[in-house]
C-alpha cells in the first residue's frame, strides 16, 4: 500500500522510492523494471558488463536461474545482411549489416544452456594463461568427463577441462596416471604442474567446448576516471 503523501512527492517532489515501493509500482502500472530503474540512473542491462571490470581472484561458476544464463532485457543484433553476404569468405561484417535491432534475450533462449555450465577465470588462475588469460567466460559441457590424453595435433586441439578441488575451480589441460590428476599448465604460464587426487582432491566438471574472452588493448589516460558504462568511444584518426 502506497499513501497518497508518498506517491505526491515521488511524482511532484522528485523524491527516490525505495525498492519496495518501486516494485509495487511496475506492478500497478504494468511497467517494467529493467526501464523504470533507467530512469534513476540504473542500466541493468550494462550489469553483466560492468561486473567485467572487476574480476575476482579465483575461477568460478556463473550463477544461472534454472539452468540458463537469462538477464533481463535485449541487445542490439544484426537482423538483416546484404544480400551479398558469402560466409565462405572473409569479409567486413560491419559493412555488410543493413540493419540493427534491439532483440529481446528471450529470443536467444532457444540456445541449448541446458546441457552446459558456465564459469570464468580468475585473477589467480594462470594455469592457461595466456591462451585463456583470466576474465575469460567458459562454456563447460558437463556430461564429457573423461580425460582424453592423446589424439590432438597442436595445443589449441588439446583438450581443457575445469576442475573443482576443495577451495577452488582450476581451467587446465590434464593427465591421469594411477588416480592422480596432472594439472598441466600452458608452456607460456608461470602456474607450475600439479598433482592431485582423482576425487579426494578434485572433480572433473567438465570439458571446456567453448570460451570468449577480450583482446587486450591500451585504455586512454583521459577514460581513467570514468565509470566503464561512461566512457566515452574516441573515434580514431584516419590518414589524409
Amino acid at each position: 500500500m502506497i499513501a497518497l503523501s508518498r506517491l505526491a512527492d515521488i511524482e511532484n517532489k522528485g523524491v527516490t522510492p525505495n525498492l519496495f515501493r518501486l516494485y509495487t509500482l511496475c506492478a500497478i502500472y504494468r511497467l517494467d523494471i529493467s526501464e523504470v530503474l533507467g530512469w534513476y540512473g540504473i542500466d541493468v542491462a550494462q550489469l553483466f558488463a560492468d561486473s567485467s571490470y572487476i574480476l575476482p581472484d579465483h575461477s568460478h561458476p556463473v550463477h544461472t536461474r534454472n539452468g540458463r544464463i537469462a538477464p533481463p532485457g535485449a541487445i542490439d543484433l544484426p537482423i538483416e545482411l546484404d544480400p551479398g553476404f558469402d560466409p565462405s569468405k572473409n569479409t567486413y561484417l560491419t559493412r555488410m549489416i543493413q540493419t540493427w535491432g534491439r532483440v529481446p534475450l528471450a529470443m536467444i533462449d532457444k540456445l541449448d544452456f541446458e546441457h552446459f555450465h558456465y564459469a570464468t577465470i580468475g585473477t589467480d588462475d594462470l594455469f592457461m594463461s595466456p591462451m585463456l588469460p583470466p576474465g575469460t567466460l567458459l562454456q563447460v559441457d558437463i556430461n564429457d568427463t573423461e580425460i582424453v590424453q592423446s589424439g590432438w595435433n597442436n595445443e589449441f586441439e588439446r583438450p581443457i577441462y575445469f576442475f573443482e578441488m576443495r577451495d577452488r575451480y582450476v581451467c587446465s589441460w590434464c593427465n591421469l596416471a594411477d588416480g592422480m590428476l596432472i594439472l598441466q599448465p600452458h608452456s607460456l604460464s608461470p602456474a607450475k604442474p600439479t598433482l592431485l587426487k582423482h576425487g579426494p582432491d578434485a572433480d572433473v566438471v567438465g570439458r571446456v567446448v567453448g570460451y570468449a574472452t577480450q583482446l587486450p588493448r591500451e585504455s586512454s589516460p583521459d577514460d581513467e576516471d570514468l565509470p566503464p558504462t561512461r566512457k566515452k568511444r574516441r573515434k580514431k584518426s584516419r590518414p589524409e
